[in-house]
């Protein structure tokens, strides 16, 4: 694995481009990592996903407890691993314990023993030993390690619990996996004490690790303590090294990721759009209008996504989004998707994923072209400004 730092920008912020290269595979960053069920999209089969834009498509984030048992990880293994199983040998998987909706540790049944996940075969107390077995099978090409991440209302004596087993296990995880030579990523947890998440920064960098998968947010934290507890974290880390941050999909929380020089995102974001029958439509390519006296002309603004269940859009025969080159955007009309939705048709979910899915990943590539422009400080302030605007106006 190689992973360069292209462009910072020179302002107040520490947004930053980059590129992550895996083997014949290279990403540039920031960048979205598409989240999984079983190592693909929810609804979403390899010839789809091929259609999405690309390199941008290329990552994928699995959870290694979503395959306890089921198939055996033995299994997988006699098939040559994940890449095989799924026939996509040329993207990059990312594995991570934590997975957003299903299988959050429970701070309760996790002990120093292992971290508790809701899994397929039931509720499993995972060691860093059964882990690693996991990670040994579905050779991932980046793999986070074993990490007790907690929510933020706990004391500051679980935070610190959380922040030892963390450590312990993820020597205990770097140890079992010595032989391999595959890239891990040191976990940072420690709730919302900015101590203990500096102490866990500092002590995870000290580590032979490829890079930083920053967890524990998204369970609680309010705006402002993301923010100060994201700023504490990377100022802690090494600057060559890649960052993720789980938990953190909505458009302003990538913004204030990207700020903090955070670098890969993971989020479910994608997925509860989809399920709820929402399509986004928020406009992404604000680098490429013309600015004046030094701000971005955002006449064209739209509300951020629209809910395709709602009778309005029973007779809409137009795109979800004008312009879109998606293959839903490119077939298929708003009332078309209404009427899939509201007869429980399973093919509205395909459609709406592949049009999220495209939409969310033309919006990091545009963050990305406003950083090399010089233009991030600008492209953030104005979306926030023109999302608060938009819904103040649908308030009234």
């Amino acid at each position: 694995m190689r992973f360069a730092v292209t462009k910072v920008c020179a302002s107040g912020a520490k947004a930053r481009a980059g590129l992550l290269q895996i083997g014949s595979s290279g990403v540039e960053t920031p960048a979205l990592l598409l989240s999984t069920r079983k190592g693909l999209p929810a609804f979403m089969s390899p010839d789809l996903l091929s259609s999405l834009p690309l390199p941008d498509s290329l990552l994928l984030n699995v959870c290694p407890t979503h395959f306890i048992e089921v198939p055996p990880s033995k299994t997988i293994s006699n098939i040559g691993g994940l890449h095989r199983m799924l026939g996509l040998p040329d993207h990059i998987l990312v594995a991570a314990a934590g997975e957003s909706t299903e299988c959050l540790p429970s701070s309760d049944a996790t002990n120093k023993f292992g971290a508790s996940f809701e899994t397929p075969a039931g509720r499993k107390l995972v060691k860093p030993s059964d882990y690693m077995e996991l990670i040994s099978c579905l050779q991932p090409n980046l793999w986070a390690s074993l990490a007790d991440e907690v929510p933020a209302w706990v004391n500051e004596k679980r935070n610190k619990t959380s922040v030892e087993r963390t450590l312990r296990w993820l020597d205990a995880c770097i140890a079992l996996d010595a032989a391999s030579g595959r890239n891990s990523l040191g976990v940072v947890v420690g709730g919302s004490s900015i101590e203990q998440r500096k102490l866990c920064a500092t002590e995870v960098s000290k580590r032979n690790v490829s890079g930083f998968w920053i967890g524990g947010f998204g369970l609680g934290e309010s705006v402002e303590e993301r923010c100060s507890l994201l700023n504490a974290v990377t100022d802690c880390l090494p600057l060559e090294k890649p960052r993720i941050v789980s938990r953190l999909g909505l458009p302003e929380e990538v913004l204030e990721g990207v700020a903090s020089g955070i670098d890969l995102f993971d989020s479910t974001y994608i997925y509860q759009l989809t399920m709820g029958g929402f399509a986004l439509i928020f406009p992404i390519d604000m680098v490429e209008r013309e600015m004046q006296n030094g701000v971005f002309d955002s006449s064209a603004g739209d509300s951020a996504k629209i809910n395709l269940r709602a009778t309005t859009y029973r007779k809409d025969m137009s795109r979800i989004v004008d312009g879109c080159t998606c293959f839903t955007c490119q077939n298929h009309t708003r009332a078309y998707l209404n009427h899939l939705i509201n007869v429980h048709e399973m093919l509205a979910q395909i459609l709406l994923e592949i049009h999220n899915t495209h939409h969310y990943l033309r919006f990091f590539r545009s963050i990305r072209e406003a950083i090399k422009a010089g233009e991030f400080d600008i492209f953030w302030k104005q979306f926030v400004e023109n999302r608060r605007s938009q819904i103040a106006a649908a308030a009234m």
